[in-house]
């Protein structure tokens, strides 16, 4: 093999990729990378694993990463968040389109009769901490000057950002966050009551008719306060299998939302900031959503889309940080112990528990102030439970951002169980292997985490694969062949 001289070459990802390209085995290496279509943060395993006939003793397949060319067998790092792993964003994004259509028009296990029950597309959205700069509108949908006199460009950066932040509520606006999830959770049960209500019903007498799904997911809006979106469908107790009987409808499930959307409260009690009472905004918007290939602008693909495309975004979405800010040695404490209990300053963070400083993250005032209030509400006692300080750059929101209740539709887990099957299916046909008898063949393995990412070479090729398989999405997107 010629040894290359590549001292002359400047950058050390074009250096080491050079070097890769020279390896006798790096068509396997190439291959292994091609398979994660761009995963920018692939998990690398060491182990091995063989698959065994229990009946006769034979080996029908064995592997083992020592073979690799690397030494470790690459994995999709499978990350939600378009920010940190687009390629693996996708995915999720279409499973959870597939979630939530399946959920409106049947499939995956839901019956297409589910198309018939009555179902909403409803967004519940914070209320306000103060007044901000926006782009409002007239009655006839032109766009109006803001309280500033300015008539702000879709992309002002100070769309969302306070007219006074000296008076704007910080720690409101961060708590709202914190118990969103909580006033979700009070939503659904007021929900079930207000049904019942509506109908004429005790609860007990509402469950033997009927039962609620929903499935929501939660976006950011530019002022840094999370809104859900939720579509929500009423069933048979027997769930999706039966509709609902004909007196309850869509408007009699409008109704309901409207009234139990109003009737939730969490009410805070803090010495340092005083007693505060948490509630949702008067934004509620609720509409039908029309059967699929209506003509109307809310059909059920268009929901599925919707909901698909905020699944894979995050709090960075609105100008803030996909990272948290707790320095990892004292887990944001500022201080570690030593074995007989006492305290010294940590060195990583110099005793502040922050990896970065606030005061130089790279974000708008807004934003850093949003921060910094989490860093100081977290240090009290009454919040501590809440987390503040490792939820900093969520702005406080801790919980999950697509839920769905249990009879909804497929889960996530079963739509990658399905895909793992026919991954494992294709490499059987492959290789050239038996169909497997569940009876008497066994899998016996190993596996170990040796680490995450590229080496500098191995990221380049992989920037590569994901430039590629974007250019062939755009390519089909715009009408190709």
């Amino acid at each position: 093999m010629v040894t290359l001289d590549l001292r002359h070459v400047a950058s050390p990802a074009v250096r080491d990729l050079l070097h890769l390209v020279n390896q006798p085995d790096f068509d396997r290496a190439q291959q292994q990378i091609e398979h994660l279509g761009g995963c920018t943060e692939p998990v690398r395993l060491t182990g091995h694993t063989t698959t065994v006939n229990t009946t006769t003793g034979e080996v029908l397949r064995s592997y083992t990463t020592s073979q690799e060319p690397t030494g470790s067998l690459l994995t999709a790092c499978g990350n939600r968040r378009s920010s940190r792993c687009p390629a693996c964003s996708r995915i999720y994004a279409a499973d959870t389109y597939h979630l939530i259509r399946a959920g409106l028009t049947g499939g995956k296990t839901v019956p297409e009769t589910v198309r018939t029950h009555p179902r909403v597309f409803a967004t519940l959205t914070a209320p306000s901490f103060g007044p901000v700069h926006n782009r409002p509108t007239n009655a006839d949908g032109g766009t109006r000057p803001c309280r500033c006199g300015k008539l702000h460009e879709p992309t002002d950066t100070l769309l969302g950002t306070p007219l006074n932040p000296t008076t704007y509520d910080y720690a409101g606006a961060v708590l709202f966050n914190a118990h969103a999830s909580a006033l979700w959770a009070r939503f659904t049960i007021y929900l079930r009551r207000e049904i019942a209500a509506q109908l004429g019903m005790t609860q007990k007498a509402a469950r033997a008719v009927l039962r609620v799904s929903f499935a929501k997911v939660a976006e950011y809006q530019k002022r840094g306060l999370v809104h859900f979106h939720a579509v929500i469908r009423l069933d048979s107790p027997d769930g999706t299998s039966q509709p609902p009987p004909p007196y309850v409808t869509a408007a009699v499930l409008t109704d309901a939302i409207r009234a139990a959307a109003a009737r939730v409260r969490v009410t805070i009690e803090s010495d340092a900031i005083g007693e505060r009472e948490l509630a949702w905004g008067e934004q509620l918007d609720v509409r039908e959503i029309a059967a699929f290939g209506a003509d109307a602008e809310l059909t059920d693909q268009a929901v599925a889309a919707y909901v698909a495309k905020y699944a894979t975004k995050s709090a960075d979405a609105s100008g803030t940080l996909d990272r948290p800010l707790f320095c990892r040695p004292c887990q944001g404490r500022g201080a570690t112990l030593l074995p007989h209990g006492t305290p010294i300053p940590c060195t990583t963070c110099d005793g502040t528990g922050q990896a970065r400083p606030l005061p130089r993250l790279a974000v708008a005032r807004h934003m850093r102030q949003m921060i910094r209030s989490c860093w100081e509400l977290g240090k009290l006692p009454e919040f501590a439970v809440l987390k503040l300080w490792k939820w900093a750059h969520m702005l406080g929101f801790r919980g999950h951002f697509s839920t769905k209740s249990r009879s909804y539709s497929v889960t996530l887990g079963a739509l990658r169980a399905a895909r793992r099957a026919w991954r494992a299916e294709q490499a059987r046909i492959h290789a050239s292997l038996p169909e497997p008898d569940p009876e008497t063949t066994l899998a016996i393995g190993h596996w170990a985490y040796l680490g995450t990412g590229y080496s500098p070479g191995a990221a380049l090729l992989a920037a590569a694969v994901w430039h590629r398989s974007e250019l062939a999405r755009q390519f089909i997107a715009e009408g190709g062949c």
